[in-house]
């Protein structure tokens, strides 16, 4: 049977999530890169994959499945251990609710072709561009810290890693490219830091990806 096969960026922090997700799953999988500064995503070997023309897309079991989250979802249901969300519907709720403050709400106002946009044709040069992204950063990430204090869980998804770590570890590591300070999250980073020494984490940081061709 041949392996999945996971159309990923390195940098691409909802490929991140993909590769964190596979590995929690103990998935072996092949990657191919699509190069987003080449803008090899808008080709149309990529959009014959992916009509969005965008990555990640999986493909796995004879489907062809885009959006992260919706791969996730889609490796949770096919493979229930170690679970991704909680059984309990308080719980499950709670989850979400972290792993959407980051994935509908910092994520998607920051990603590259909206810092494009920003940049041309309504020509904000890069230092506003970075301030742009700083401030929707730290509106959420102030919103998780809370959400995590209060909690006072070993992790953001609760006592395991979960959906809303998957979310928050890509998240950070971006922060860190754009020399966010971190400070005012202590919990975030104790929380951030715990993840980085399990390895299906630790495996999918970017640093790690040495091969374009396979993971």
């Amino acid at each position: 049977m041949a392996l999945p096969l996971l159309h990923d960026y390195a940098l691409s922090s909802a490929c991140y999530r993909v590769r964190i997700g596979l590995n929690l799953k103990r998935l072996a999988y092949a990657r191919v890169t699509v190069d987003l500064l080449k803008d090899e995503h808008r080709a149309a070997a990529n959009r014959a994959v992916n009509p969005q023309g965008i990555v990640p897309t999986l493909e796995i079991d004879g489907h062809v499945i885009g959006q992260s989250l919706a791969i996730l979802d889609y490796l949770d249901a096919r493979d229930p251990e170690p679970r991704f969300v909680p059984r309990d519907a308080a719980a499950r709720a709670r989850v979400l609710q972290k792993m959407l403050a980051v994935a509908a709400d910092i994520h998607p106002v920051n990603n590259l072709r909206i810092r494009r946009y920003l940049a041309d044709p309504l020509g904000q040069d890069d230092a506003a561009v970075t301030e742009w992204q700083c401030h929707w950063m730290c509106e959420g990430l102030a919103a998780l810290e809370a959400m995590a204090a209060a909690d006072g869980t070993a992790f953001l998804s609760g006592e395991t890693p979960g959906l809303a770590d998957i979310c928050l570890v890509p998240q950070l590591f971006n922060a860190r490219r754009i020399e966010l300070d971190l400070a005012s999250y202590p919990e975030l980073c104790r929380i951030d830091a715990a993840l980085g020494t399990i390895d299906a984490f630790a495996a999918a940081h970017p640093d790690r990806l040495t091969s374009p061709a396979a993971c």
